[in-house]
């Protein structure tokens, strides 16, 4: 289906919750523009932060018209919590390290702090983001803080009642009752 098929929308912009700059690169996006895009991080974002990562990476791959997406920025945030984590367990031994992760914060390329949560999942500033001619995305609303990261959705029944908690008694990403039991 072409692009040009959802022009209908055009008055009612949509949402879409995967989508940013690398995403758009190489499109027509004229009849995208005005519709949103929810994310953790856009490269467009104003920050001193962005700007250098943004400046780094076009020097590091030689071709400044590349864009940054939201599973960079993940992996920037990841490596720096895992360093982090790894001086505070004094090793690189996986159990310690997982153990020491829970609570690593680090500022992130939008402004915010990323938090790692004992269910394996970050807390990060949440943002809407308006599609332009260019293909960039332009932050139109963000959360005032941090939205904490959720394994399983409080509206699907089944999912509802399961718990992701790697900490003890807990352990585990898919469980009803803990692991293992207190005495």
């Amino acid at each position: 289906m072409a692009l040009s098929g959802i022009k209908s929308l055009q008055a009612s912009p949509t949402t879409s919750f995967s989508v940013g700059e690398e995403e758009l690169a190489g499109l027509d996006t004229g009849p995208l523009v005005g519709h949103l895009a929810a994310w953790n991080y856009f490269m467009s974002v104003e920050s001193k932060a962005n700007d250098a990562f943004i400046e780094k990476w076009h020097a590091f791959i030689g071709d400044s018209d590349r864009v940054t997406n939201d599973p960079m920025e993940a992996t920037y945030i990841g490596f720096r919590m895992w360093a982090q984590a790894v001086k505070q367990a004094g090793s690189t031994e996986v159990d310690a390290v997982r153990q020491a992760m829970y609570g690593q914060k680090v500022p992130n390329l939008t402004g915010g702090t990323a938090v790692m949560n004992v269910n394996h999942h970050l807390s990060k500033p949440v943002l809407i983001g308006e599609i332009q001619d260019d293909g960039m995305i332009e932050t139109v609303w963000s959360t005032e803080g941090e939205v904490p990261g959720d394994a399983w959705s409080d509206f699907i029944p089944e999912s509802a009642k399961l718990t992701a908690d790697w900490t003890y008694p807990w352990v585990c990403g898919n469980c009803e009752a803990p692991t293992y039991a207190l005495n």
